[in-house]
């Protein structure tokens, strides 16, 4: 995506994420949860929105603890819809709710959310969006794409002349062992 590339170097939001997380790999399942929760949340919004409202986030959804989060009932439903910090979609914070169970379910299944990354790839970008919409909710083709490029599962991110990319293809993205 090298419009982010232009765009990002140096903005106080974009920039820290576009040159420290955006196509990095990710191993740990809650951080794969937040991605999965904040890029859910910017349906309809701008990314800098989600951004600036990601520390809100982190609070409201207790350190995107999936375990937590998968225990959540009509209480912290309430509570998340009723936070003026965060964005009060009750479709989004359904998803939320219902993906963090699904991930405690892929985790007794698979040992891990990553791990059931992994085991998935490499699929072609319309097989992902299939598997993704059958498994969580609240993901269309736009959401899975930016999950999976922010998390390092496509590529992407980052045109080959960001400088960014050189440290992302030293990490080892899933997408560079096709």
């Amino acid at each position: 995506m090298s419009d982010y590339c232009d765009l990002a170097p140096g903005h106080p939001f974009h920039g820290p994420y576009h040159d420290h997380e955006y196509g990095f790999p990710v191993t740990d399942d809650d951080e794969l949860f937040e991605r999965l929760v904040l890029e859910i949340n910017q349906a309809g919004l701008s990314w800098l929105t989600v951004l600036k409202k990601r520390e809100a986030f982190k609070r409201a959804f207790e350190g995107f603890a999936v375990g937590r989060v998968a225990t959540y009932g009509e209480a912290e439903r309430t509570r998340l819809l009723s936070d003026a910090d965060i964005i009060r979609n009750r479709l989004k914070v359904d998803a939320a709710i219902h993906n963090a169970k699904v991930i405690r379910r892929l985790q007794a299944e698979h040992g891990s959310f990553r791990a059931w990354l992994e085991e998935q790839h490499p699929l072609a970008h319309g097989d992902w969006v299939r598997l993704f919409k059958r498994t969580f909710r609240f993901t269309g083709p736009e959401i899975v794409n930016e999950f999976l490029m922010s998390t390092g599962h496509l590529p992407g991110a980052h045109h080959d002349g960001c400088p960014v990319q050189a440290r992302i293809l030293d990490a080892g993205p899933a997408w560079t062992r096709i």
